[in-house]
């Protein structure tokens, strides 16, 4: 009997320390929750963002070549002969380096013609031979699409103008969106009647580069040039941005 209650005992004991544990807890938790209630009501959270409009030094050029014949190796020999004649031209006369130019399209497909008196048939065959060319020299980019069309290219894509290597510019564009945030910040907490503390948090979201982009229109091109003309191509800008989210202190 004594045993069962000296059992008893300490259960008993045990079970007040848990409840004293619990109880403990919760008186803990008050404070926490109350200071972090407070923090956050003495902070601001803003996005800042950052723009640079940037000279292109680079453009992208899609210069292809299509072929129709009766037999789909026709017309896939036919277009390798002037593929071949166009990169030729693009690395003997333009100085065009092989890794600027790669291969971004190639097919060869069936013409299918439909009629209700002999249904679905093929007519002939298809091939495309399309290439990526990064160009540097951008006041000939104009000569260089002539020159591409004259060499047999018939299926000329738009040109894209960029800038090669951002990272020179990624300090510039950071700053910019961090003295974008303070301004932010700086007129809510005049708003409010508070003055900007310290920065506790920065985040930079990704950042993006906004290509400019020329269609070129192969007609009109063609035109250009049987009238002794040449297709002139503005670069235009290219803007660099990026967004920081930053979090400040209230006072």
């Amino acid at each position: 009997m004594k045993g069962l209650l000296k059992k008893i005992g300490s259960v008993m004991i045990v079970g007040s320390l848990l409840i004293g544990g619990i109880s403990m807890s919760g008186i803990f938790q008050g404070p926490a929750k109350a200071y972090a209630d407070e923090v956050q009501k003495n902070v601001v959270s803003v996005v800042g963002k950052g723009e640079l409009s940037l000279k292109p030094d680079i453009v992208y050029l899609t210069i292809g070549v299509d072929t129709t014949a009766t037999t789909a190796q026709e017309a896939q020999k036919t277009n390798a002969a002037k593929i071949q004649k166009i990169m030729a031209l693009l690395k003997n006369t333009w100085k065009i380096a092989d890794k600027d130019i790669q291969s971004t399209q190639f097919y060869v497909q069936p013409n299918y013609s439909y009629s209700e008196k002999e249904g679905q048939q093929v007519k002939g065959y298809n091939a495309n031979h399309t290439l990526l060319v990064s160009y540097r020299d951008l006041t000939k980019v104009g000569e260089l699409l002539d020159a591409a069309s004259a060499a047999g290219a018939n299926n000329i894509g738009n040109a894209r103008f960029s800038v090669e290597d951002t990272s020179a510019f990624e300090a510039q564009v950071i700053e910019k969106a961090m003295a974008n945030a303070d301004v932010k910040a700086g007129a809510i907490a005049k708003a409010a009647k508070r003055s900007l503390g310290q920065v506790i948090t920065v985040s930079q979201n990704d950042g993006d580069i906004t290509p400019v982009y020329f269609e070129q229109n192969l007609k009109m091109n063609m035109a250009a040039a049987d009238a002794g003309a040449s297709t002139s191509v503005q670069p235009g800008v290219v803007k660099v941005t990026t967004q920081l989210s930053v979090m400040y202190e209230l006072k």
